[in-house]
């Protein structure tokens, strides 16, 4: 049932004559608050396990909403959690009572049930009052009365004859007016008299009452009857005892006790005690008592209701009339009178708007900024003071912030520049109020301090040094950026307009060779080096930067050989015995480094007989008669000068240069200028031989497959060619000795006298190597034969003559060409 017109964006659901209201928004319904229960629910003892105590609608369209029931008070197994069925767009709520439930308003008549409802994002939570009221109609016959043991009474012998001994509680017993009579046969002499029981379940004592009857036990079985077809049976044990020697007192008299509003149903209130033998204790006033209840043989009085000072009238202040009294002689008892007196309680801490302070302001925040306002309340009094305590977490012990008449503001400068300053603040509010007990809410302050990019990045001009020589990805240096924000030197580094011949690592500043360097063209580097920060500022984009310049010098390193002019000489001189005479100078020069002139000469080669030394650059020839005896024939020496520079540069390069010298000796020149006939031109032409070699450094696995390759074509070809050889060797073995000997008559048949020829290998073996190593230095110029003054002669060779390698042929002086068929 709906109470009327609603105002826009709420409305309202009534539920057991409570009004709750809820927030209607587009797309659900949910509660906002259960503050308006307890729920009420009345529910009679005799409903049993799944009778459903509560069903009403609840609309949660666009979300899956729970119910769920939290706790119950006193704490119970009686009622299921609560069920949810979804019917025609919307769910309807259920709230049955277990298979364990077993409701007695005479033991418990009151249940408080907790539940918590969740729609989405949005939880709440209310309590469930259940009532418990007695049934006339239902009658139980429960306890120990219908067990087979039955219920046991102890009664003194002295108790007075026809005085009631117990009284037999059955639920609705005495609304029903049940007929109970006792069935069980009590003839004497084993009973005095006949025990009696009435309509309202009084045992009565038998008229002659029990004296003598001490140490007896009766047992009496019970018919209880409510009508056709309706009754139940059970035992009652009556042990008599002996008579007893004490009084009943209270130990304490007329109490008073002051408990809160707060307590649940069953909490203890007071305990009270008599002296006395199996001493019981009920309540006298008020009647009924709907708040409090006492344990029959504990003396213990506890709370049986919620003690609601608004909606509980005479709560405030309870007196309770309670008696104690002997089991077996009820009429052996005292009284006292306990004072209850309920004081309000505090119960609801402050509520606050918003619940949760999140905000966030950029480092530069000047102090006295407003982060964030709220506001609070207290519902147990509308209108009072609070009190605020602005409390810090992280980093604890910073007063950054402050909080004045619910403003928070910023307190101090937001430095974050220093790691770890800031960032991030967590704080709280304690909101106190002034009830009793002290209630408190805690607001939580999250405070997100971005940072803000303030100060340019700088990096400190460096000079580094490189050898000319030194080879790519080259190691020179560091530049060292530095940036006052945090985080503390996020830099990039840059080379303004790009290099070809350096680059910069963009985050460790390192600077590298990348292309060759040479002393002689380039000696100084200027390059200037871009600073940029980044991630130092809440917009990505934004950036600072600065510059500064590095040098690079480029140290000297000999990387050129020295030149010689000629790098070829060829020289005629006529020398006598014991004479010393200067040659030639070797003029050599760097043409890269004209400013290098030290440099080193020495013959490597050539030198036989030790008959030239070097003074400086200048040849000289000793002749002092302290070596091998004068040649008396002209003598060609080749000469082998090693030039290497002598200055501080490492490595010391060197070039050679080759004189050859013609030696005349004294008779020899002598008989030459009288007979022209001894002087023989040099028939060799100097050749200067430039070879340019590219280096070329393949892949490990090129040059293992490479060698593998050649070593398997050589073995081929070696096979190859031994068949082949060894197939002519069988073929041309019987002629061997004749071509010998044509060979030989050939030779000795030319012109000029065979004892030239003869000594001729006499005199050249000394030469032989001179010879061989003229070879290397041929300037490649042709030589044309028509040229020499002397006779040409030809000597013709057999072919058969050419088929043995290991024949040395041996031409005489006058022999030029050797023609072959």
């Amino acid at each position: 049932m709906w109470p009327g017109p609603v105002a826009k964006g709420q409305n309202y659901v009534r539920v057991c004559g409570s009004l709750c209201m809820g927030v209607l928004q587009p797309d659900h319904f949910f509660f906002t608050d259960l503050h308006c229960l307890p729920w009420l629910i009345n529910v009679s003892e005799s409903q049993g396990p799944g009778t459903v105590l509560q069903s009403f609608p609840l609309n949660c369209s666009s979300y899956i909403p729970t119910l769920k029931l939290l706790y119950v008070q006193p704490p119970t197994t009686f009622f299921n959690p609560p069920s949810l069925t979804r019917w025609k767009g919307s769910y309807v709520v259920q709230l049955t009572l277990s298979s364990s439930a077993r409701l007695d308003a005479l033991a418990v008549n009151h249940y408080e049930l907790q539940l918590q409802l969740t729609c989405g994002n949005q939880t709440v939570k209310g309590p469930l009052s259940v009532n418990v009221h007695q049934d006339p109609d239902h009658i139980q016959c429960t306890g120990r009365f219908v067990s087979p043991a039955g219920e046991v009474i102890k009664v003194p012998e002295t108790v007075t004859p026809g005085a009631r001994l117990y009284t037999l509680l059955l639920p609705g017993l005495e609304l029903q007016g049940a007929q109970m009579n006792i069935t069980s046969a009590q003839d004497p002499p084993h009973f005095p008299g006949p025990f009696s029981i009435n309509r309202q379940g009084w045992l009565q004592a038998p008229p002659q009452g029990l004296k003598g009857q001490a140490e007896k036990i009766f047992q009496l079985q019970i018919l209880v009857n409510f009508g056709p077809s309706r009754s139940c049976r059970g035992t009652l044990i009556v042990e008599v005892l002996p008579a007893p020697s004490s009084q009943v007192t209270f130990l304490e008299q007329n109490q008073n006790i002051t408990i809160p509003e707060d307590l649940v149903p069953g909490s203890m209130v007071a305990q009270v005690q008599a002296r006395g033998f199996d001493i019981r204790y009920e309540i006298l006033l008020p009647v009924p008592c709907p708040l409090f209840s006492i344990g029959r043989a504990d003396g213990v009085v506890r709370t049986t209701a919620p003690l609601d000072l608004a909606g509980a009238t005479g709560a405030a202040i309870t007196t309770l009339q309670v008696k104690a009294f002997e089991r077996l002689q009820p009429w052996a008892s005292d009284e006292l009178h306990l004072t209850v007196n309920v004081t309000p309680v505090n119960r609801w801490p402050p509520r606050c708007l918003p619940a949760l302070l999140v905000t966030q302001i950029p480092e530069t925040a000047p102090v006295g900024t407003m982060l964030s306002t709220f506001s609070c309340a207290d519902p147990d009094s509308p209108g009072s003071t609070l009190d605020y305590q602005l409390r810090f977490h992280s980093p604890p012990g910073l007063s950054s912030f402050c909080l004045s008449d619910r403003i928070l503001e910023v307190n101090a400068t937001l430095d974050c520049d220093t790691p770890g300053a800031c960032f991030q603040h967590r704080a709280s509010i304690l909101v106190l109020d002034g009830g009793q007990p002290l209630m408190t809410t805690e607001v939580p302050v999250l405070v997100l301090v971005t940072p803000v990019n303030e100060f340019s990045p700088a990096c400190v001009p460096r000079t580094f040094r490189v050898r000319e020589d030194a080879g790519p990805r080259t190691l020179l240096g560091s530049v060292v950026g530095m940036d006052m924000d945090y985080p503390h030197d996020n830099i990039e580094y840059y080379i303004s307009g790009g290099s070809a011949t350096f680059a910069v690592d963009r985050l460790s500043g390192e600077v590298h060779l990348l292309g060759p360097l040479d002393y002689e063209q380039l000696r100084l580097y200027k390059l200037t080096v871009l600073v940029t920060d980044y991630s130092q500022d809440k917009d990505p984009t934004h950036h600072r930067s600065g510059s500064c310049t590095i040098t690079i010098e480029v140290e000297d390193v000999n990387d050129h050989a020295p030149e010689c002019e000629p790098p070829f000489q060829e020289l005629t001189i006529h020398a006598s015995p014991s004479r010393r005479m200067e040659v030639t100078k070797v003029s050599c020069r760097v043409p890269q480094e004209p400013q290098r002139l030290a440099f080193s000469y020495s013959i490597v080669g050539g030198n036989s007989q030790s008959r030239f030394s070097l003074q400086g650059a200048v040849l000289v020839y000793n002749d002092l008669m302290l070596g091998p005896p004068w040649p008396e024939q002209p003598h060609t020496y080749e000469l082998l000068i090693c030039v290497a520079d002598a200055g501080p540069s490492i490595p010391h390069l060197s070039t050679t240069a080759t004189i050859i010298v013609h030696l005349v000796p004294w008779r020899a020149s002598t008989a030459a200028t009288s007979t022209h006939r001894a002087t023989v031109p040099s028939m060799m032409t100097p050749l200067l031989v430039t070879d340019t070699e590219a280096l070329w450094q393949p892949e490990p696995w090129f040059v293992v497959v490479l060698t593998v390759t050649s070593a398997l074509l050589l073995l081929a070809l070696g096979w190859f060619f031994s068949r082949l050889l060894r197939g002519s060797a069988q073929g041309l073995q019987a002629p061997s000795k004749p071509a010998q000997a044509l060979l030989l008559n050939s030779i000795q048949g030319t012109e000029g006298s065979t004892e030239g020829f003869m000594e001729a290998p006499r005199m050249e073996t000394s030469q032989a190597p001179s010879s061989i190593m003229s070879l290397q230095h041929f300037d490649g110029r042709a030589q044309d034969s028509r040229e020499s003054p002397s006779s040409q002669t030809i000597l013709h060779l057999d072919p058969l003559s050419l088929l043995f390698p290991s024949q040395y042929l041996l031409l005489p002086p006058g022999i030029h060409h050797l023609l072959f068929p």
